[in-house]
C-alpha cells in the first residue's frame, strides 16, 4: 500500500482502528476490550456479562474521575461501539439464542496491537530476527530448487554439518546459547504467538465478508440456479485455494497432530524454567498458547461451518419458496381449466391472424396532394328580417338522474337483479331517447350491470310531436340486466 495524502487521508476518515485512535473514548476502549478479550483470549462474550463487567469499569472510573466521567449505561456503550459508522465490536445473535453476542473486529485488535507496541522495551532483540530472516531465505531458495543434483548437495552439506556438531558434541565442546539470546528468541517467540491469535480474527472476517456477499448476489440474481450455484462455489473454491486459504489448512493440519502438540507441551516446558526467560516474567498463560492456538482455529472452523450450514438453508428456502410458486400457477391453470371443462365456450375461442407480409409497391402509394385552400367570400353581414321565437334557444331537456336512480335503487330493494326493460315497463321513458341513454349511463357508473348479447329486446316509449298527435318510438338493443 502506498502511504501517500490521498490514502492516508482516506484510512484516517473510514478505517475502524484509525477511528478508534481518535476517539475520546479510546484509552476506555482499549483497555477493557484488552482485557476482556486479547488477554484471556476470549472469542466471543454475552451481551449481559460483557455490560456487567463494562459497568463495573465504569464505576471505577467515575469514583476517580467524577460522576460527569462516561454518564451513559454500560449496554449503551457497547451497543454504539458496535454501530456501523463505528466497527469496534461485532454484535450478533447466535442461532437459537436471543441473547446477543459481542466480539472483536480485527480493526479493533490492530489497534490495540499498535498501541501495545508505543510502550518502551527494556530489551530489544535483533539477532533471532536476524537468524529466522536468514532460515526464512534458505527455506525459499531449497524450497523453489529444481535441479536434484544442487538438492542433494545442499543436503549432504547439511549431513556434514549435523555430523560435525555430534563430533564436537561427543568431545565435550556444547555452544549454548547465553542469556541474552534466549531473551531474544522468546521475546519474538511471545510477539509472533500473540499476532498468530490476532491473525484467527482476520480470517473469521473473511469468511464472514465472504458469506455476506453470497447472500447479496443470491438476493439480487436474476440469472439461472444453475449458473448461480456455480457463481457461488467458484468464489468459495478461490477463497479455499487462496494464498491465506492455504496457508490456514497446512497450519491447522500441523496443529492438529497429536505429535506436534506434545512436542510443543515439551519444548514450553523446557524454555519457561530457564532462568533467563524466568526473569522475563511470562505471561502465565503462554504454558498453553498452543491450546490457545487451537481453540482459536477451532472456532474459525466451526465459524466457516455454520456459515456454509446458514447458506445451504438459504438456498434451500429459495428453492422451495420457487418450487412452491410454480406449484401454484400450476394448481391455478388446473382449477381453472376444471371449471371451463363442462362449460366450454361456443363458436372460436381464438382467432390469430395469419402471417404474412404486408407489401406495399412503390407504385401503389399516392403521389403528393396539396391542400385545398377554402375560397371564403367575402360578404358583408346583414341583419335578417325573419320573424323567429327565441324561446326555442332556452328549451333545453334536461336529465334528472336523480329520479332514475331512485328508481333503480327501489327496485332491486325485493329482487337481486332486473333488466331494463321492466324498469321502462315499470315507469315509462319520459323524456325519450336521452333518459334511456342515461339509463345505459347508470348501468356503467353507479350500478353493477351486465349485457346479454343473445337476447334482443324491443324498449317502446311514446311521444308527442308538433301538431300533437302520439307517435311510439321503439329501441331494439341487448338485455341489460341491473345487479346489487
Amino acid at each position: 500500500m502506498s502511504l501517500d495524502f490521498a490514502t492516508l487521508d482516506v484510512l484516517r476518515t473510514h478505517h475502524p482502528a484509525w477511528r478508534l485512535l481518535r476517539s475520546d473514548h479510546a484509552a476506555l476502549l482499549a483497555s477493557f476490550l484488552y482485557r476482556e478479550f486479547v488477554s484471556p483470549n476470549v472469542r466471543v462474550m454475552a451481551a449481559a456479562d460483557l455490560a456487567e463487567a463494562l459497568e463495573d469499569e465504569l464505576y471505577a472510573l467515575r469514583l476517580h474521575l467524577g460522576e460527569s466521567a462516561f454518564p451513559k449505561p454500560a449496554l449503551e456503550y457497547l451497543n454504539d461501539w458496535a454501530a456501523p459508522d463505528k466497527g469496534w465490536l461485532r454484535k450478533f445473535y447466535r442461532p437459537g439464542t436471543d441473547e446477543a453476542q459481542f466480539d472483536l473486529t480485527p480493526a479493533t485488535e490492530k489497534a490495540i496491537a499498535w498501541l501495545a507496541q508505543l510502550s518502551e522495551r527494556q530489551f530489544v532483540g535483533t539477532e533471532s530476527r536476524l537468524l529466522t530472516l536468514f532460515d526464512l531465505l534458505k527455506q525459499m531458495s531449497e524450497g523453489s530448487e529444481a535441479d536434484p543434483a544442487k538438492r542433494i548437495a545442499d543436503l549432504h552439506k547439511k549431513r556434514d554439518d549435523i555430523d560435525t556438531e555430534i563430533s564436537r558434541v561427543l568431545s565435550g565442546d556444547m555452544t549454548l546459547l547465553d542469556d541474552t539470546a534466549l531473551k531474544d528468541r522468546f521475546q519474538q517467540f511471545m510477539q509472533g504467538a500473540r499476532e498468530l491469535l490476532s491473525d484467527f480474527r482476520e480470517v473469521e472476517y473473511n469468511f464472514r465478508q465472504l458469506d455476506r456477499r453470497v447472500r447479496e448476489r443470491i438476493a439480487l440474481w436474476e440469472g439461472s440456479k444453475g449458473a448461480l450455484l456455480e457463481d457461488i462455489m467458484g468464489e468459495r473454491d478461490a477463497i479455499a485455494d487462496s494464498d491465506q486459504g492455504k496457508s490456514f489448512r497446512a497450519f491447522w493440519d500441523f496443529l492438529l497432530s497429536s505429535r506436534r502438540q506434545e512436542e510443543l507441551t515439551e519444548l514450553l516446558e523446557r524454555v519457561l524454567v530457564l532462568p533467563a526467560v524466568a526473569d522475563l516474567n511470562p505471561d502465565i498463560r503462554t504454558r498453553r498458547v498452543h491450546y490457545d492456538w487451537m481453540e482459536a482455529g477451532e472456532h474459525t472452523q466451526r465459524t466457516v461451518a455454520a456459515l456454509s450450514q446458514q447458506l445451504r438453508r438459504f438456498l434451500d428456502d429459495q428453492a422451495w419458496l420457487e418450487n412452491r410458486r410454480i406449484m401454484d400457477i400450476l394448481h391455478g391453470i388446473e382449477s381453472k381449466a376444471l371449471a371451463l371443462r363442462n362449460a366450454q365456450p361456443a363458436g372460436n375461442v381464438m382467432e390469430m391472424a395469419e402471417a404474412r407480409a404486408n407489401i406495399e409497391l412503390a407504385m401503389e402509394r399516392h403521389l403528393y396532394t396539396p391542400a385545398v385552400k377554402p375560397v371564403i367570400a367575402d360578404l358583408a353581414l346583414q341583419t335578417g328580417d325573419e320573424d323567429i321565437d327565441p324561446s326555442a334557444l332556452f328549451d333545453q331537456v334536461v336529465l334528472d338522474k336523480a329520479r332514475l336512480t331512485r328508481h333503480i335503487r327501489n327496485a332491486l330493494q325485493d329482487r337481486a337483479q332486473i333488466t331494463l326493460n321492466e324498469l321502462v315497463a315499470s315507469q315509462p321513458l319520459q323524456q325519450g331517447l336521452a333518459e334511456l341513454v342515461a339509463y345505459l349511463q347508470l348501468g356503467s357508473e353507479t350500478f353493477d350491470a351486465v349485457v346479454d348479447e343473445d337476447t334482443i329486446e324491443s324498449i317502446r316509449w311514446q311521444t308527442v310531436a308538433t301538431d300533437g298527435q302520439v307517435i311510439t318510438r321503439s329501441a331494439r338493443l341487448p338485455r341489460v340486466i341491473f345487479m346489487h
